[in-house]
């Protein structure tokens, strides 16, 4: 088995360091790491004119002091050089495991750099709170590439921040939204805590998505829909609550009868894709009352978009009486930025991307929110079920 390595340069103020990171082979049979691949890989790098700085080694045990002053001697650098990466359950350990070995110290000394003390308190109650989870739900992430799930990984990423604030841990149900097309959503979706309808383009799919807002708007499941998501639940609920059959975006249908989602008037007649775009970020107005004001606790919020097509406000004023919420427009009030759905426990869609502005100890409102909502829904579950068993 050959080490896997990569370089990583880095730039100081008066010098720059390569660090080298591989992967020490465990042998089953003699059960022991192996040091030769990590050997070879430095000769090979030393044949090319670079000596690593630092060597991190990663292996799924635990790597001995031998083993790291054997890769010392042989690679030609100092013992403490030589960082131990053991495999961790959560990448966000990764940080607090490098430093609890020295690694800053080393890239520090190595490049003259100086700094103030570190604090890592916010970062491990992070971990922490991750290692400490009591509860457990499970949502489904609905989307057209979930072969691929570093397509959604700021997604991912988001619904794991508002999970650890919650202690909760979180597991993902994968759904390939062209299954829902022609398979039932029960069948497919399961039982889950929440969905989330994620963004992206082209038709394929969509009606398999459009099916999935409405197993999760008439089974009262809390939903959340990111820039798509928030269309598709438009779509969705003019069709079959507004009364609107066969309404559509005009990006995926350009004669549906019912465009409740479409360009600006003035973007229509731009050819360049690039012109009609909103990008960035973006000021937006939220109402109060509403379940979006409740996660932002504040009237204005400022998150980022990419997207080209609006809820067409012709068709405002009837979805409105049928029970859509505008919970949210922009700062010139003249687009609806966040709706809700009158009567649900929690069916949230946001033209714009709020996993952009999720961090690890700041979680977004809105994911926050669902989170909380999809625990809820768990909950009662768990209750209604115990209630069945004792009748």
């Amino acid at each position: 088995m050959e080490a896997i390595s990569r370089m990583m340069h880095v730039l100081g103020k008066e010098d720059t360091m390569s660090v080298h990171i591989t992967l020490l082979p465990y042998i089953q049979s003699t059960k022991e790491l192996k040091t030769k691949p990590t050997q070879h890989s430095v000769r090979e790098l030393r044949s090319f004119g670079v000596q690593p700085d630092v060597i991190v080694t990663r292996a799924d045990t635990p790597i001995s002091q031998a083993l790291r002053e054997k890769i010392s001697l042989f690679c030609n650098l100092d013992k403490e050089a030589v960082i131990p990466l053991k495999t961790a359950d959560s990448i966000y350990e990764v940080p607090i495991i490098l430093n609890s070995a020295g690694l800053l110290n080393v890239v520090t000394n190595r490049l003259n750099l100086s700094y103030s003390e570190l604090d890592l308190n916010p970062w491990m109650q992070f971990v922490e709170k991750m290692l400490e989870a009591k509860k457990e739900i499970q949502i489904a992430l609905v989307g057209k590439y979930t072969e691929l799930e570093d397509a959604y990984l700021s997604i991912k990423e988001a619904l794991i921040h508002a999970a650890v604030d919650q202690k909760t841990s979180l597991q993902i149900k994968w759904v390939n939204s062209e299954m829902l097309e022609s398979e039932d959503p029960e069948k497919i979706i399961g039982s889950v805590d929440g969905i989330l309808l994620c963004p992206g383009f082209g038709d394929r799919g969509i009606e398999g998505k459009i099916r999935a807002v409405q197993h999760a708007r008439e089974k009262l499941i809390p939903y959340l829909g990111d820039c798509l998501g928030m269309q598709v639940l438009v779509c969705e609920f003019a069709r079959n609550v507004a009364g609107m059959p066969d309404a559509n975006t005009t990006e995926l249908d350009p004669n549906t009868p019912f465009p409740v989602i479409s360009l600006l008037s003035e973007q229509e007649e731009i050819e360049d894709m690039g012109g009609t775009m909103r990008l960035g970020g973006y000021d937006s107005n939220v109402a109060e009352g509403t379940k979006t004001y409740k996660a932002y606790g504040t009237k204005k919020i400022r998150e980022r978009h990419r997207h080209r097509y609006e809820l067409n406000n012709t068709y405002l004023d009837e979805l409105v009486n049928h029970g859509l919420i505008v919970a949210a427009k922009n700062a010139e009030d003249t687009l609806v930025e966040v709706v809700e759905i009158k009567d649900h426990p929690f069916m949230v869609g946001a033209q714009f991307h709020p996993e952009f502005t999720s961090r690890p100890n700041k979680p977004n409102p809105l994911f926050n929110a669902f989170v909380e909502a999809s625990i809820l829904f768990s909950e009662n579950k768990q209750t209604s079920k115990l209630k069945n068993k004792s009748k």
